[in-house]
């Protein structure tokens, strides 16, 4: 059975467990969620059964919006409320002023150079980093970059300080904060997180969305015969309306392919995704 929807993640349940929740819930096998939330954080997770999983790809997921919370003082080797090694007295660290938290916030918009959380669900030689981690090996992750659209300020009640973060597909919250500390001159881990949105995805009661309203692909358009899609045979470029260089879907009356046109050849990328 495929469905899509988005559903929401509470605080300290890891994706993994909360899908298995929603596999029972709907007593659907075959499932799987778009964009790891970290135990710690809560909100916006996208779930989709059946078929629809190979969908995440395609789908309009950005920009992602964060809240978060980051409490100066608390010093955590996961960057986050697991794994604290120790909490500042508030008067042991300085208070920040307003008008600086907004500059550095504002400073940080656009690309960011940063090293992933060694907490993180990064994979290193088939092992996720957060594994290595628990057992006291420190991996090794490289340098990546990830674009920040808008930040937002929200509050600041010494020593929690608010956020908001618009970024891109790939972005470590964690890691914008300690870099936010730094810009301040100050120590801090987040005390809470939560995603609002995964680019076109609010949450809204689980309502099954249809998935063609989300993909982020131009729609084709096939003169051929329909069981040429269906059986997966090859196809003429001379039957499409759009022969540009791109992926694109084509929809039927009971499903959607979605294709790539590269050199005048026709890739099939998903030959035959059943409307249910």
């Amino acid at each position: 059975m495929n469905k899509l929807f988005v559903a929401r993640k509470p605080l300290f349940k890891s994706s993994n467990f909360f899908l298995t929740k929603i596999k029972r819930k709907y007593k659907n096998k075959k499932a799987g969620f778009s964009g790891t939330l970290d135990p710690f954080a809560c909100g916006v997770l996208l779930v989709a059964f059946g078929q629809y999983p190979k969908l995440f790809p395609y789908l309009k997921k950005t920009p992602k919006t964060y809240q978060a919370c980051l409490w100066l003082g608390m010093q955590s080797a996961s960057l986050d409320l697991e794994n604290i090694n120790s909490i500042m007295h508030p008067k042991q660290i300085q208070k920040l002023e307003l008008e600086n938290i907004k500059i550095a916030l504002k400073n940080l918009e656009g690309e960011i150079t940063y090293t992933p959380p060694i907490f993180s669900a990064k994979k290193i030689k088939g092992k996720r980093a957060y594994a290595l981690a628990r057992t006291g090996e420190i991996p090794a992750l490289k340098e990546q970059v990830m674009n920040i659209f808008k930040t937002k300020f929200l509050a600041y009640k010494h020593p929690f300080l608010s956020f908001e973060l618009s970024v891109s597909e790939g972005a470590y919250v964690r890691s914008f904060a300690q870099i936010l500390c730094e810009r301040l001159e100050t120590l801090g881990s987040l005390s809470y997180l939560k995603r609002m949105n995964e680019g076109e995805f609010f949450y809204d009661n689980e309502k099954l969305l249809n998935p063609l309203d989300f993909l982020d692909l131009k729609e084709n358009f096939y003169k051929g015969k329909k069981e040429y899609f269906s059986d997966g045979k090859l196809l003429d470029l001379k039957d499409f309306k759009y022969q540009e260089n791109d992926l694109y879907f084509v929809k039927f009356d009971n499903f959607f392919s979605i294709i790539e046109i590269s050199e005048e050849k026709i890739i099939y990328k998903l030959n035959k995704i059943l409307f249910e």
